[in-house]
């Protein structure tokens, strides 16, 4: 605690303790070592003192007195004794209530071994039960949704899985029912928990009422191994990754108070079961024919050996480098992967083969510049209490999840001001202080006005879909709080619009910083909240066109890098769009794909088709066979999150351990040594013998990460945040050119949901189908305009394609607009989409 901050002095069993002020006593005793038994209280929700395990002697000058400790605030002179005869008695009592009822089926539930009530039980319980009198009985399990189930016998009613619901998911669909010795945690009839975030509530059950389905009777506590590791989405959640039998069976969050809080959604929880899927690909694969039989449809994939498909890999690139040059190959995807597999593949195409045809995004991301160049901000800097959020991306809730939760945390109890500036409603529509949704295309138009004051509204009375009015009362809302940060959520809030106009608001946007920064005010800063998993470490280790590792351009640092790696390509390769049409056009010999699917997820399904079916040799490394894969005459099978080592960087450049718990299967491989191995066929010894040896020459050749030794990174609790990046933000020379809207017509906005077709949703059994059906969602408004009613099957026409879909009312959509979900598993937006246009118009017909 730091000299300067009011302490507040208290004793606890005999010692001195200083403690915060407003601080509960549990939490000060805790932090010097004195542990008070507890089931309700938890450290990251309100304390309502329900299961009274926490009653301890407390004397704040009128004499000792039994109190709960998860709802009393210290006070100078505080003492409090754990150990009393009243204390032991009391915490006796509790227990021996709480058991009355509650089943003694350890050896059959699965929180027997870990379970808070079974171990205070005996360190602090009776021994044995008075209660000779039958226990009441409920039907179990309950299906509280389809990853959850409750078993009522076991509750103590510590009201843990209500307030999470409650006060951290936003998603109050669970409470206690009936009354007395009846009470009881459920849902309500026909309304299920449905919420992304309920395999929270199994974790902090303190006695295993709530079970996950997919870990349900699968194992023991003490038969699993367990790592600490990082999760490898954007936020890089902490997570304790547990195994039995080299199988992962089951996530856990781990409270860093820099990410995650312990939280995770259901869809990162159970994500493990795609891992330990049987469609997993075990060996290498390559394009042939087996023998004895015949192929009346062209060759197939086989399996080889490794010795096999590097050889044909390497003699491949070898022959395209030889008949058009370096620049005939290149390499799409990598944001999966941990950053010694990125740096290891960035060094094999930029350093070995010698192209800059690079990109870990899949053109639904932003520039590189736009990424590394904005001042950043961490998560924590974006919580700060009375700080203002601008959110200038996808919605949170369903692509960044436990972001979402650190938001509306900061929101609802930090007074943290919101505004969104967004094509359409979020999930934190209903918290913020203003909503700012624009018409796709006209984000610029509105940021202008939002930071420059100069709100000269057109004939309708509004600027860019939103009125004048809501601009000036946003405006002068973000001015009154000038002097406290300002952070910018920025990533792309729709894939049917181009990146230009998010781009250029961020333009706008920077021009504020600068006069607050010159004021010395805090200033604005941005976290980019991107789809991919480690696409900031992507950007870090160079996987993208004009970039190397440590965050410079080929222009500021390829002449160091090469005396290391021998040779940098000399200018900007292509970008994802340019490298698909540069196969579609048959000027790429070799495409190398690490972990994409461009058939499956990138926004032009035509090009990528076309790139396909005329790349010379198509080159995948990935966990399954997906669409891209199939069509591939090369397949590497690589090795998966638990099964290997490395770093992960998040979104605010925070750099963290991955652990590995398991092997991968078959004989899979990690990235990295993939890469090492096909450069050693080309004649180019890395000489990595570790991804640990990996990253010795990251901290040498990458100078934004000299300082991150693995020592460094591991003696923080929440591991170490990379240096700030050289690279400068451009802001675009001209405005992009958004058409005119039609009249007729409405602007089309997509964007991911959490459960979609994606590979690893669709692999794991317990989340593959929660995917919503496809819908349009229009504004109740403009039912009327197109001469539709809500529910009814309509023709959905663009200029590029058109499909049938029922049409629903969202009053969260804005007028002229029109919303439909991206990567849906039964229709595919793509075919309405025009790629290469900034924004997307359709129109709507009865069928």
């Amino acid at each position: 605690m730091s000299e300067t901050e009011t302490v507040v002095n208290i004793t606890v069993n005999g010692q001195p303790v200083e403690a915060a002020p407003g601080e509960w006593v549990i939490a000060a005793a805790e932090r010097a070592g004195v542990y008070i038994p507890h089931f309700c209280y938890h450290p990251r929700m309100n304390s309502v003192g329900m299961c009274r395990m926490c009653i301890v002697d407390i004397d704040t000058g009128r004499g000792p007195a039994l109190q709960p400790s998860c709802m009393v605030e210290v006070t100078e002179g505080m003492v409090v004794d754990t150990t009393s005869d009243q204390t032991r008695k009391a915490q006796d009592g509790v227990l021996e209530f709480l058991l009355l009822n509650h089943p003694l089926d350890c050896p059959v539930c699965d929180k027997g071994g870990e379970c808070p009530l079974q171990d205070q039980t005996m360190a602090y319980g009776p021994g044995e039960s008075r209660f000779i009198e039958e226990k009441r009985h409920f039907e179990k399990p309950i299906p509280v949704n389809d990853l959850v189930y409750l078993d009522r016998e076991r509750c103590i009613l510590c009201d843990r899985c209500t307030r999470f619901a409650d006060e951290v998911a936003g998603d109050p669909l669970i409470t206690f029912q009936d009354r007395g010795d009846q009470s009881q945690v459920n849902t309500f009839p026909d309304l299920p928990f449905s919420s992304y975030f309920s395999g929270n509530t199994v974790q902090i059950c303190p006695v295993g009422a709530l079970t996950a389905v997919p870990y349900r009777f699968k194992a023991r506590p003490w038969d699993l191994t367990e790592v600490e590791s990082t999760y490898p989405n954007p936020m890089g959640d902490r997570v304790v990754v547990q195994a039995s039998r080299d199988q992962v069976l089951r996530y856990q969050g781990v409270d860093s108070d820099a990410v995650n809080w312990g939280w995770l959604t259901d869809k990162d929880r159970f994500s493990f079961e795609a891992t330990a899927s049987e469609l997993r690909l075990r060996s290498p694969l390559v394009r042939g024919t087996p023998l004895g039989q015949p192929d009346p449809d062209g060759p197939e994939l086989v399996e080889t050996s490794w010795h096999q498909a590097l050889a044909m890999a390497a003699d491949a690139i070898l022959a395209a480098v030889e008949n058009k040059g370096p620049q005939s190959v290149a390499v799409l995807g990598g944001a999966r992967l941990t950053n010694e597999d990125q740096y290891a593949w960035a060094r094999l195409a930029k350093g070995v083969i010698g192209t800059d045809h690079v990109d870990a995004q899949l053109d639904d991301g932003l520039p590189a510049d736009a990424v590394l160049g904005l001042p950043r901000a961490t998560i924590n800097r974006a919580c700060t209490p009375g700080g203002t959020v601008i959110l200038m991306a996808a919605d949170p809730k369903e692509e960044q999840g436990t972001l979402y939760l650190r938001l509306r945390h900061a929101v609802v109890n930090d007074g943290v001001q919101l505004i969104e500036l967004t094509p359409r409603a979020t999930g934190l529509s209903h918290l913020a202080a203003h909503r700012l949704h624009h018409r796709p295309g006209e984000a610029a138009a509105v940021a202008a006005a939002l930071v420059g004051g100069d709100i000269d509204a057109g004939p309708d009375g509004e600027i860019g879909g939103v009125s004048a009015e809501a601009l000036a009362e946003a405006a002068a809302a973000l001015a009154d709080r000038a002097d406290q940060p300002i952070t910018v959520i920025l990533g792309r809030p729709s894939l049917a619009e181009a990146a230009g106009p998010t781009v250029e608001a961020a333009a706008e946007l920077m021009k504020l910083a600068k006069l607050l920064t010159a004021g010395g005010r805090p200033g604005i800063a941005f976290l980019p909240a991107l789809h991919r998993g480690n696409v900031l470490g992507a950007l870090d280790m160079g996987m993208a066109p004009g970039l190397l590792p440590g965050r410079v351009t080929l222009a500021d640092g390829g002449a160091a890098l090469a005396e290391s790696w021998g040779s940098v390509p000399a200018s900007p390769g292509a970008d994802a769009r340019g490298i698909l049409k540069a196969a579609a056009g048959g000027d790429i010999d070799v495409l190398i794909l690490l972990g994409a699917d461009p058939l499956g997820d990138f926004p032009d399904r035509k090009v990528a088709e076309s790139a396909l079916s005329r790349a010379g040799t198509v080159i995948a490394s990935d966990l399954f066979l997906h669409p891209s894969a199939a069509q591939a005459d090369i397949v590497f099978p690589a090795a998966g999150f638990g099964e290997r080592r490395g770093t992960h960087t998040n979104m605010e450049g925070r750099i963290t351990r991955e652990r590995q718990v398991v092997t991968s299967p078959g004989t899979a491989r990690a990235d990295w040594a993939i890469a090492s191995e096909l450069a050693r066929q080309l004649d180019a010894d890395f000489g990595f013998g570790s991804p640990e040896e990996v990253w010795d020459e990251i901290v040498r050749a990458a100078p934004s990460h000299r300082s991150l030794s693995l020592e460094a990174i591991d003696a923080e609790t929440d591991g170490e945040v990379a240096a700030n990046s050289s690279i400068e933000f451009t802001p675009p020379e001209s405005p992009t050119e958004v058409p005119h809207v039609d009249a007729y017509s409405l602007r089309l906005v997509s964007a991911r949901r959490m459960y979609d077709r994606g590979t690893l949703v669709q692999h794991a059994p317990s989340l593959a189908g929660l995917a919503n059906t496809a819908a349009l969602a229009v504004n109740p408004y403009d039912f009327d305009r197109v001469g539709v009613d809500p529910g009814t099957e309509v023709q959905v026409i663009s200029h590029i394609g058109e499909m049938g879909m029922p049409v629903v009312a969202d009053p969260g959509v804005p007028r002229g607009t029109a919303v439909f979900g991206y990567n849906h598993p039964d229709r595919d937006v793509r075919d309405l989409i025009d790629a290469d246009a900034v924004v997307t118009d359709v129109r709507i017909q009865t069928r």
